[in-house]
């Protein structure tokens, strides 16, 4: 059987997909993942045959509109979730001429897209083959769907439509504790943190004579975007008598632990790393937050997009986590005390412990690729 999988233009959208692809292949199925021109390497660096589907970068398609306009981003958060759908919707449309040109040569049973991958279900329809939704974190906000759909409303004409598609099938790998309100049916999955592996030390598996905690901003860290962030939390963090791990890009590595003692610092192998740390500070990006509630590890959440606020309100109310808004984590003192409330309070690793075991009980991979396999076996 032929199984397409489409990311979306960043490594975490790639990162979400693998175990299921890994699976895939592994059982002999045609595997190939597309994704933009960027990711190539992210995604055979996990083995996997790469096709790229446009040579624009996704933050391309959210700042220009289709005719190459500069795009403002909104500043309301309702109004920035369907801005980023639009711009996914836009990314959907522009990798349509490659991906029909790829069924050509080589025609999927089923296309498998991530959360935002809008792509697919405009593929998997003009071949007449079933379209699988596949979760990338805790949930993206309806109001991207929404803007998604609405900028692809020509596109939708054009197969004869006035609605959005509807998947055959949705994988989801958010524990079924925190799904949203209101979600929908979907064929859990065990979340498997997946990430680029590197050669390992002693210390990255096991613990020092001082507590741990992880600091990062996402994969996409660089000197552009999101660095100082990153450097002002470590430094916050760095005001508790701990041992910090500040898991960043290689190239900035240096930079974010300038001046700081009892710091390790690059690119980590957090499967490894995480169950020896006693607490994860982060940025409440989607893939670091479901890493620490796969390894059962408290979380200081602060959201820098909107999208991530929802996630993280059921994250805390779940008593695995605390939250600090743009504006409350602006001080030393705040972030200083919510993190050792965090490490004091067994009441959050007891928790996190919780959440992990509920992940850990959910079907396999393996498991999920006899449905995938199955449904498209049915529409052959």
């Amino acid at each position: 059987m032929r199984i397409l999988f489409l990311a979306g233009g960043s490594p975490a959208t790639v990162y979400a997909l693998i175990p299921l692809a890994t699976a895939a292949r592994n059982a002999g199925h045609e595997t190939f993942m597309a994704s933009t021109e960027a990711m190539m390497p992210v995604v055979a660096g996990f083995g996997l045959p790469a096709v790229p589907v446009t040579s624009a970068g996704m933050l391309e398609y959210l700042a220009k509109d289709r005719t190459g306009a500069p795009l403002e981003w909104p500043t309301d958060p309702v109004e920035h979730m369907t801005f980023i759908g639009r711009g996914f919707g836009r990314l959907a449309a522009a990798s349509q001429p490659r991906l029909l040109e790829l069924a050509e040569a080589w025609r999927p049973d089923v296309v498998v897209g991530g959360m935002l991958s809008f792509g697919a279900a405009l593929l998997a329809r003009r071949l007449g083959v079933p379209w699988v939704r596949h979760a990338w974190d805790s949930g993206e906000p309806p109001e991207s769907d929404r803007g998604a759909w609405e900028e692809l409303a020509g596109e939708l004409a054009a197969l004869g439509l006035d609605e959005p598609l509807v998947p055959d099938l949705f994988v989801e790998i958010c524990p079924p504790s925190l799904r949203p309100p209101g979600a929908g049916p979907a064929q859990q999955m065990r979340y498997v943190p997946c990430a680029p592996q590197r050669r390992l030390e002693p210390w990255m598996y096991t613990k020092g004579e001082h507590r741990r905690v992880m600091v990062t901003a996402g994969a996409r860290v660089n000197r552009e975007q999101y660095l100082d962030f990153l450097r002002d939390l470590t430094g916050k963090v760095a005001k508790l008598d701990v041992e910090i791990v500040i898991a960043t890009p290689d190239d900035v590595a240096a930079d974010a632990a300038a001046g700081l003692d009892r710091v390790h610092a690059g690119w980590m192998p957090l499967d490894v790393i995480g169950p020896t740390c006693d607490l994860f500070v982060h940025h409440a990006g989607g893939g670091s937050s479901l890493m620490g509630m796969a390894l059962g590890v408290p979380q200081l959440l602060m959201p820098n997009m909107a999208a991530s606020v929802g996630p993280s309100e059921r994250l805390t109310a779940y008593g695995a986590a605390l939250m600090l808004t743009p504006g409350e984590d602006d001080g030393v003192e705040e972030v200083v005390s919510a993190c050792r409330t965090l490490l004091d309070d067994p009441s959050y690793t007891e928790r996190a412990g919780e959440l992990a075991a509920e992940i850990r009980a959910q079907p396999l991979p393996t498991e999920v690729l006899g449905t995938v396999v199955d449904l498209a076996a049915s529409r052959s």
